[in-house]
């Protein structure tokens, strides 16, 4: 529990270090970005609200949450907020991107210590995870939701610049190297979205372990 509530945290925390840097986000946080713009409510909301839209949608993928999703839905925007609320945004180029690199690699870290815990994968990662595992292709399902976001994100106002490259391809192996650091007892097990039992299959689950890996969104 105290891994799964840091993690979820340092997430909230490495969100607003990139939304400072200025650079670009990622793209679920181009789209929280976007919408916060239009509408005028605050980002730390707007996360919370897509996670609790996007957690609807497991209904019909027969997804169950854990305790961790939802705390997910609730920590990681509270965190984001707060700390947009003190964080300076600085303005020289060095120290953008410093911050930016920081975010990037403590997102890596938030990942691999909330998704160890094996408490329950966020709502978005639950999302893709439980497309694959209806027979569809972790790549076309994990590629359209990602352009998807990022697509309605830019054109609703959203910051899309180097932060977002430099986060589509690094992210992967971050996590990839701190997940099994973080890893408890039997979380790759419970790190996975579960189905019915019925479909779950032993096949599933190393191709949705695979996508929770790469990933790195909560």
């Amino acid at each position: 529990m105290v891994q799964l509530h840091l993690g979820l945290a340092l997430f909230g925390l490495s969100v607003a270090l990139m939304v400072r840097a200025n650079l670009g986000l990622a793209s679920w946080d181009v789209l929280h970005q976007g919408l916060a713009r239009s509408t005028g409510l605050p980002m730390g909301w707007v996360i919370n609200g897509v996670g609790l839209l996007v957690l609807l949608l497991w209904v019909p993928l027969r997804q169950r949450p854990g305790y961790g999703t939802l705390a997910n839905v609730i920590v990681v925007g509270i965190v984001a907020q707060g700390a947009l609320a003190i964080l300076p945004a600085p303005q020289h180029p060095t120290s953008r991107a410093g911050l930016l690199a920081s975010a990037i690699v403590l997102n890596a870290v938030a990942t691999g210590l909330y998704v160890g815990a094996g408490l329950g994968p966020g709502p978005r990662d639950g999302l893709m995870t439980g497309l694959a595992a209806r027979g569809h292709s972790i790549t076309v399902v994990r590629t359209a939701i990602e352009i998807g976001v990022l697509a309605m994100g830019w054109i609703l106002g959203g910051t899309v610049g180097i932060g977002t490259l430099l986060f589509a391809v690094t992210i992967g192996p971050l996590v990839h190297y701190f997940l099994p650091k973080f890893a408890m007892p039997n979380g790759a097990r419970h790190a996975t979205p579960q189905r019915d039992h019925r479909q779950h299959t032993p096949r599933t689950s190393r191709r949705v372990h695979r996508a929770m890996v790469h990933h790195g969104r909560p």
